[in-house]
């Protein structure tokens, strides 16, 4: 089987053995997060510097001017330096993703509704976050397209200013920051540059933080969110997301070399990367650890190293019968389930809990790279309570309580309207709150009493 022996290939057989997760969130990262994020509030933009300067994070085409800023000045200037051919890429992906976070937007509305027989009116209205922080990761390799994935939904559904860090950014990175509709741009990664990001060094304070990272990052977000962490009161956060994991279900019907394909592209994000497959065959769980092999041994350096260790980690599981396979779906909930068997749908509307679904041979991959939906998604099981990064992430859905005008007042019952006000009044006696019960009294029937006359 190649370079990889058959121990080394999707070695697992149990799905509780996968199910055997680490802690979300890290205790030795959440310690080196804190002190990071502590040194951050005590000494601001110092610290910050020290913290880029220690990982050599400064954008390498700037390193002569050693900013640890760049303005949409500067990100305008990295698109003339990228091959035309990769600006055009990166446009008519970022209009795939602006196009898909619209119609997510588009799904949910303001809302007005008369409350029958009162002169109040309820409704909702959808308010955007002001200030947003996103995160994309810059370590192994450059990945513009978390840049994409993170700031076009914020643009989208409206967020007054959008700050980025990114350590080590390259140009076409720069170049999908400012297409995406980045303000400003932090060369910085890690712990320091999510405290940067929820403190407000160097740039303005964040309301919300999304977007991937390693163990450190994850930290990060988890110390900044909770409560008691700042004066300002705690950050919000998409999730706390870990490595990457792929499920693959299969039957019979299933190419073992797609299959193979698609856990290699998973596989070689990071060493930790969960990549699993389930099947009810045998010969398909055999073909495709042969593919898997092969084609690992045919990737680049360092790929290559990548990808084998996190294999060496994975598991193939053979089950008997296709509500097997629903079931490990479910116990596993992984962040991305690719459902490759005669009648997918049939599957896929069994499933209860995944981050993301591809069916019928979408592969993962076309996720990733911006086809629309965000390839930000939940990790470690938490897609049983968390979707992936949207739209919605950057919205408040605001409610409200109004009164109609006299002239709008129609089909009004006074009646209704004094009872609505001794039912509230009562509840409130109940809870021993009179201050709440007389409140409603007085404004409810001297508003009546006007509009009676």
């Amino acid at each position: 089987m190649s370079e990889l022996e058959n121990d080394q290939i999707l070695p697992i057989e149990s799905v509780e053995a996968v199910a055997g997760r680490r802690p979300a969130v890290d205790p030795d990262a959440l310690r080196i997060a804190g002190d990071s994020i502590e040194s951050l509030r005590v000494e601001g933009e110092a610290a910050l510097r020290r913290f880029i300067a220690d990982f050599d994070e400064w954008a390498p085409i700037d390193a002569a001017r050693a900013s640890m800023r760049f303005d949409r000045d500067d990100l305008r200037a990295a698109v003339d330096r990228i091959d035309p051919e990769l600006r055009t890429t990166i446009e008519r992906i970022t209009e795939r993703i602006r196009a898909f976070a619209t119609a997510q937007l588009s799904c949910l509305s303001s809302l007005r509704m008369p409350i029958a027989g009162t002169d109040l009116v309820a409704g909702h209205d959808v308010v955007p976050i002001e200030h947003a922080g996103c995160y994309a990761p810059g370590g192994r390799f450059p990945l513009p397209s978390s840049v994409l994935m993170t700031v076009i939904p914020a643009t989208v559904a409206g967020v007054r200013s959008i700050r980025l860090a990114s350590p080590r950014p390259t140009d076409a990175t720069l170049a999908a920051a400012w297409f995406a509709g980045v303000d400003d741009l932090l060369c910085a990664g890690g712990a320091h540059a999510i405290g940067a990001l929820a403190l407000g060094v160097a740039g303005v304070a964040c309301d919300v933080i999304v977007g991937p990272g390693n163990a450190y990052v994850t930290a990060a977000k988890a110390i900044v969110s909770g409560a008691g962490w700042a004066d300002r009161g705690p950050v919000a956060i998409d999730a706390l997301a870990g490595p990457s994991e792929l499920l693959v279900l299969a039957d019979a019907t299933a190419d073992p070399t797609v299959i193979a394909a698609d856990l290699l592209a998973q596989a070689e994000h990071d060493p930790d990367a969960g990549v699993w497959l389930a099947t009810t065959s045998d010969a398909v769980r055999f073909d495709a650890r042969r593919a898997l092999a092969a084609a690992c041994a045919a990737l680049p350096e360092p790929n290559r190293g990548i990808a084998r260790r996190s294999i060496a980690r994975g598991a193939a599981i053979v089950v008997e019968s296709d509500e097997a396979l629903v079931r490990i779906a479910d116990r596993l909930a992984p962040e991305h389930l690719e459902i490759l068997v005669e009648d997918p749908d049939r599957l896929a509307n069994r499933v209860t809990h995944a981050g993301a679904v591809f069916l019928g041979g979408a592969a993962e991959v076309f996720g990733d790279y911006g086809v629309g939906p965000n390839h930000v998604l939940p990790t470690g099981g938490t897609a049983r309570h968390r979707a992936g990064l949207s739209v919605l992430d950057f919205v408040r859905v605001r409610t409200r309580l109004e009164r109609c005008r006299h002239a709008e007042a129609t089909n009004i019952n006074l009646n209704i309207n004094i009872e609505l006000v001794r039912d509230i009044a009562a509840l409130a006696r109940a809870e021993g709150l009179e201050g709440h019960a007389r409140a409603a009294e007085i404004d409810r029937f001297s508003r009546s009493a006007a509009t009676s006359e």
